[in-house]
């Protein structure tokens, strides 16, 4: 049994606020790789400690104390993102296909896929308005250089400029994205 959780259970504040403060600045962390929203992570991570202080009595614990905090942010920070509807098909898969690594991306689990292809699809919506539109006509619809040239009134040399950044600023993005999760992990 671990003791930690039986002082919690015994409702010893001291213990409480130890474990707190061992945890809480690490966890922050690890919720921000998947959410990227600073108080949202906070908020979230403080939510998991009143769980814990509030329910350390139901709480049955197969591994390590740890171990259950960092499953229980994981999970939280997932069902944030589905309760904010951070949805849309696979077809943007594509991109995160092409633009990190077969290997790295291989070795991915597949929730860690879909954190991935959140997040890459908040990275695209920070881009300047032409780079997102040309973005968005190269791979959510399969748009030729051609045919976005001619759809935004630009130069296909200025498509493929356009899609160069892009792809140069999301890879960057998202190498930190992938490098926090196998960190955190």
């Amino acid at each position: 049994m671990n003791l930690i959780l039986e002082e919690i259970r015994k409702k010893n504040r001291k213990v409480f606020k130890n474990f707190f403060n061992k945890h809480y600045s690490n966890l922050v962390v690890y919720a921000n790789g998947y959410l990227f929203d600073q108080q949202a992570s906070e908020d979230l991570v403080q939510d998991v400690f009143i769980y814990i202080w509030e329910h350390a009595h139901k709480i049955n614990i197969k591994s390590s104390l740890k171990g259950y905090l960092i499953a229980m942010v994981r999970n939280r920070c997932l069902n944030y993102l589905k309760s904010i509807k951070i949805t849309d098909s696979f077809e943007f898969l594509e991109l995160n296909i092409n633009l990190i690594t077969a290997h790295v991306f291989d070795s991915t689990e597949e929730e860690e896929k879909k954190i991935v292809y959140h997040q890459i699809l908040r990275i695209v919506d920070t881009l300047p308005n032409k780079m997102q539109q040309v973005v968005r006509l190269k791979f959510l619809h399969n748009y030729t250089y051609a045919e976005i040239a001619t759809e935004l009134n630009i130069s296909v040399n200025t498509v493929k400029t356009q899609l160069r950044r892009a792809k140069a600023k999301i890879t960057e993005l998202v190498t930190g994205i992938l490098i926090l999760l196998q960190i955190s992990i």
